[in-house]
């Protein structure tokens, strides 16, 4: 059997690239190396992708540490024959008491094919060589997300000591065939020989020696060393790739932190992969795993702002997209769907914010053909902090080619200024139409999907606040009746005894985040003068001898805000009623508009009014849905649940008025 060593590649007589040029060839990218990595590899794996019709790609990575039973024979096959400590540091992390790992892997892809050696002019597929022996290949893939192969130094860069184990089966002929190579990249050295002192690129390769070239381990003895390695085995006829990244960089991350960083920053990068198709499921699958236990990737659909980013692509693929064009030289650029809604502020995540999205979304995303995210693009900030918009753009597939020569080797932007002309006016073109659609966005005009509320460019600014009288604000869109006002209503006609049990009939415990947004109560019933109890009438009463009960009133509990419940926009205000006693409360709610000296109870032909959810006990959880609510004095806090009025400024006043209880 194939015993591998390492071999380190000399500088040849007419020269070669040094390993300091490859591994700086990614640049000083604004994305940390986690990120990078699971950019590149995923886009690796989508271009290695199946035929069309086949099961989706699977992409996993997973950090776990080799267990004391392999420990030692790691040791012994990854260093024999390895470099010395100054010329690649593998010994130094090898000797660990624990050696750490990062798997990342496909399966439903072709895994590394075609000829192992790179001056094999065989046709068809290269993929082998293209990663592991060249440098800068185009790519081989139409449409595909990578363009120049410079990224697979991610891997290395994100290895300690710059070394990784390739494990890929690929198809070869009629057959399968497994291959096993380590691979390092570390930097350009001088050794002494004895013919004397001789330089080394700083490349080197792990496998078998016996010819020219270091070759791969193949077939039966790649198997077997996998196994020895406690590698997982490929099944007969799949394919695919494993890269294992040794003693990873974690950026200062526990293993486990690192892997919930890394399932955040799949959905945040790779979430287009993750939608399923009217006919089809997801293209590609994902997963993370931290020593056996499995992290979560967060799925786009429910996840903020995520969610909204889906909305916009649902709108780019459906009818409501835009088509943008280049008129000089004229060309279809590509098509963008936008949406806007009103939304609570997010909370940032550090993938969130790795991409420029803190508390206000109003980004575009940007994608090629392959619908791989390129950048989260910011155009101009909502007027309002309870406003947010989300877009994708995806740029036509015949100018494909147009945009990836725009993009570094990260793939993280389009410079225009990297091409020539009239290229660079495409891209130049595409960013002016994002604009200009944007602007259309936040008029009154702007069209919004249903089940989301939006807000005016006017009405939405903290302007709005000073020039409704009598009101205040938290700026945004909403105006609110002053906290701590107390407001006496007649009695309704409606018993206290009916409402009690309409009360008991309709509560029930509905949590902040699973409130049905779409209860339809109508408009808020008139208050109706009803003649009080006759056996309270006159003076000689025994009710008029009693002690006067103290008048009921409303104390605001700290400034209403905005919340979300299934992914729509409401407004919630929270008070508590001091007083005991049983108490009808009800929420007066309007329309102010700026330059009126009220509110408007009649909203703009063809808009809605705000309205009122219902009520829900902060204490308990039962939220109850109707427009008045019998409540018993206390402590207890209570929600009025609103949803806004589009376009509008909602004015609230919630007011009190004792009920007698017979």
């Amino acid at each position: 059997m194939t015993r591998p060593v390492w071999y380190s590649q000399p500088f040849p007589p007419e020269g070669a690239t040094a390993a300091e040029g490859i591994r700086s060839q990614l640049g000083r990218p604004e994305l940390d190396l986690l990120t990078i990595l699971v950019r590149e590899s995923a886009q690796n794996s989508w271009d290695a992708r199946l035929p069309a019709g086949t099961e989706p790609v699977d992409f996993r990575i997973s950090l776990r540490n080799v267990s004391a039973a392999y420990a030692n024979i790691w040791r012994d096959l990854l260093l024999r024959g390895a470099p010395l400590s100054a010329q690649l540091p593998l010994r130094s992390s090898l000797q660990k008491p624990t050696i750490p790992v990062m798997e990342i892997s496909d399966r439903g892809t072709s895994g590394l094919g075609g000829p192992t050696r790179a001056d094999h002019a065989t046709p068809g597929e290269r993929d082998f060589v293209s990663f592991v022996r060249n440098i800068g290949e185009p790519r081989d893939t139409e449409l595909g997300g990578g363009t120049y192969g410079f990224g697979k130094g991610i891997f290395y860069l994100i290895s300690k000591p710059g070394t990784i184990l390739l494990h890929t089966r690929c198809k070869v002929g009629d057959g399968y065939e497994t291959r096993l190579m380590g691979c390092a990249l570390w930097k350009s050295y001088t050794a002494s020989q004895p013919d004397g002192e001789r330089r080394y690129t700083g490349r080197h390769w792990w496998g078998d020696t016996s010819s020219e070239v270091v070759e791969p381990l193949v077939g039966q003895e790649a198997i077997e060393t996998a196994h020895r390695l406690g590698l997982k085995p490929f099944a007969e006829a799949e394919t695919g790739t494993t890269i294992v990244v040794i003693d990873p960089n974690l950026d200062d991350r526990e293993p486990a932190e690192a892997a919930e960083y890394l399932a955040h920053t799949m959905t945040w990068h790779l979430w287009p992969k993750m939608l399923d198709r009217p006919d089809a499921p997801s293209p590609m699958r994902f997963s993370v795993l931290c020593n056996g236990v499995n992290h979560t990737v967060p799925d786009p659909r429910t996840t903020r702002p995520l969610d909204l980013f889906v909305k916009a692509y649902e709108a780019m693929v459906g009818d409501e997209a835009k088509r943008l064009w280049c008129k000089h030289p004229k060309a279809h650029l590509g098509d963008l769907g936008l949406v806007k809604r009103l939304a609570p502020p997010i909370e940032p995540t550090p993938a969130s914010r790795l991409v420029g999205l803190e508390n206000l979304v109003h980004h575009v995303c940007l994608m090629r053909s392959a619908e791989l995210v390129v950048t989260y693009r910011p155009g101009p900030k909502p007027p309002s902090e309870y406003t947010s918009y989300a877009g994708v753009f995806r740029a036509d597939t015949t100018k494909d080619a147009v945009y990836a020569a725009a993009e570094p080797p990260t793939h993280d932007a389009w410079n225009p200024q990297s091409l020539e002309y009239p290229e660079s006016t495409f891209i130049r073109t595409t960013f002016r139409r994002i604009d200009e659609s944007i602007s259309g966005l936040l008029n009154l005009g702007g069209t919004v999907r249903e089940g989301s509320a939006k807000v005016s460019l006017g009405a939405a600014s903290r302007l709005f606040s000073s020039l409704v009288g009598g009101t205040w604000g938290i700026g945004g869109a909403t105006d609110y009746a002053k906290p701590g006002s107390t407001q006496t209503r007649p009695t309704h006609s409606e018993s206290a005894d009916e409402l009690q049990e309409d009360d008991l009939q309709q509560g029930r415990r509905a949590p902040s985040n699973d409130m049905p947004p779409t209860a339809h109560q109508g408009q808020l019933l008139a208050a109706q003068n009803v003649r009080a109890n006759p056996q309270e009438k006159g003076s000689g009463s025994q009710a008029s001898r009693k002690a006067p009960r103290r008048r009921p009133r409303v104390q605001y509990a700290g400034e209403p805000y905005f919340d979300e419940r299934s992914g729509h926009a409401v407004l919630i205000q929270e008070f508590q009623l001091p007083v005991p006693g049983p108490q009808r409360v009800r929420a007066d709610i309007g329309v102010a508009v700026a330059g009126t000296a009220g509110r408007e109870t009649d909203p703009p032909i063809g808009a809605d009014n705000p309205e009122l959810l219902g009520w829900e006990n902060a204490t308990t959880g039962l939220f109850f849905s109707s427009a008045m609510k019998l409540i018993e004095g206390g402590p207890d806090i209570w929600r009025a649940v609103i949803r806004p009025a589009p376009d509008t400024m909602t004015e609230i006043e919630i007011a009190v008025e004792a009920v007698t209880v017979p």
